[in-house]
């Protein structure tokens, strides 16, 4: 029988008692998140990617959006108190947060940066984010993550 193979995020969300549920899909390479939900069956305002940032002052910030949408980067500077923000190049993401592009998640990063999620994530019971490895979904409430990660809830979408 094959061992379970834990990523950092469900380590993290089990070690603060946070309960989550494990989706899996295959996959050997990246594909966009509106094709990951649309696979998995799950709604695409209830489904989040993970888009990392920096800003002027040099720090690192994650930000949650539904797959579907478009992150307004003027709203999101704001919501972290920068001038500007610019979204990080994809051949650095793995150097800056230990996840590769189609697998990276908030939690269980080299560091824990400062995460601005999505106003609309608020009134759901659950949602579903990156679960730190390509092929991995975790469903788990957006309430229970940002105070995990203290975090916040804002409105930060086109």
């Amino acid at each position: 029988m094959a061992k379970e193979v834990k990523t950092n995020a469900m380590r993290f969300l089990e070690k603060n008692r946070i309960p989550y549920e494990e989706r899996t899909y295959e996959c050997d390479e990246f594909i966009d998140g509106i094709t990951v939900a649309d696979a998995l069956g799950q709604p695409l305002d209830e489904t989040f990617k993970t888009l990392v940032a920096h800003g002027k002052s040099g720090s690192y910030y994650c930000f949650l959006i539904p797959v579907d949408k478009e992150l307004d980067l003027k709203k999101a500077a704001k919501s972290v108190g920068e001038k500007s923000v610019e979204l990080l190049h994809v051949k650095d993401l793995t150097a800056v947060t230990g996840y590769v592009r189609g697998g990276c998640t908030p939690i269980g990063m080299k560091k824990q940066f400062m995460t601005v999620v999505n106003d609309t994530a608020e009134a759901l019971e659950s949602f579903y984010i990156s679960g730190g490895k390509i092929g991995v979904q975790i469903k788990v409430s957006p309430r229970s993550l940002v105070e995990a990660i203290r975090g916040r809830f804002e409105d930060i979408l086109m």
